[in-house]
């Protein structure tokens, strides 16, 4: 449930979209860090985290609140200029948003693309939500996936991924279980999940 400072912050970037400057960085300190469900996930990777939550809802009001170009160079500073839990908050709110325009989408592919060359596992996490799904090309989604699984970062964060795997990704993973049993190293159930699976989808950039 929506706790009283989200609402009122919200609220606030409605009417005025530059407080989200102040608001964002405030939402750890406002609201908490504490995971979402902490018995399953205590991490937060899965789930995230309640200010991964607050954050979003901000960026959801941001988007709302002003045109397209404007919002895409907001969200652009407020990932370029904030710390690991900010950045993971705006791909949080890219995968809140429904609608997102063009320009917003162009700059989250680039900001999604960024997350995804980072070893922090919260941040490659979201950074292949539902946003990734609708926006980043195939191979780049493929490797976003093929570095969550080197990460042993649980694929059932991955949005849609039975809908979006296709035969590529099933044969590099394939590819990967084959190096590690010759290296005499373990495979994971998710690596033999990914090189199994064979759905093939209608997907940006083929």
């Amino acid at each position: 449930m929506t706790n009283q400072w989200t609402v009122t912050a919200v609220s606030e970037v409605a009417a005025e979209p530059q407080r989200i400057v102040v608001l964002f960085p405030a939402a750890g300190r406002a609201v908490g860090r504490a995971p979402i469900d902490p018995v399953a996930d205590p991490l937060g990777v899965r789930h995230g985290t309640v200010d991964d939550r607050a954050r979003a809802e901000l960026v959801c009001a941001l988007l709302a609140a002003l045109p397209a170009a404007p919002a895409a160079a907001q969200l652009a500073d407020l990932y370029r200029y904030g710390d690991d839990a900010e950045r993971r908050g705006v791909l949080c709110g890219l995968n809140e948003s429904s609608n997102v325009p063009p320009d917003v989408a162009a700059v989250g592919v680039e900001l999604v693309a960024d997350a995804l060359r980072t070893n922090d596992p919260r941040l490659v996490a979201a950074a292949l939500g539902p946003f990734a799904v609708g926006h980043l090309d195939q191979h780049g989604w493929r490797h976003g996936v093929l570095k969550a699984l080197f990460m042993g970062i649980p694929l059932d964060v991955v949005a849609d991924l039975e809908r979006r795997a296709d035969p590529e990704l099933a044969r590099m993973a394939a590819a990967l279980i084959t190096e590690r049993q010759a290296a005499g190293r373990t495979v994971s159930d998710d690596m033999t999940r990914l090189a199994t699976i064979t759905t093939t989808t209608t997907t940006p950039g083929g």
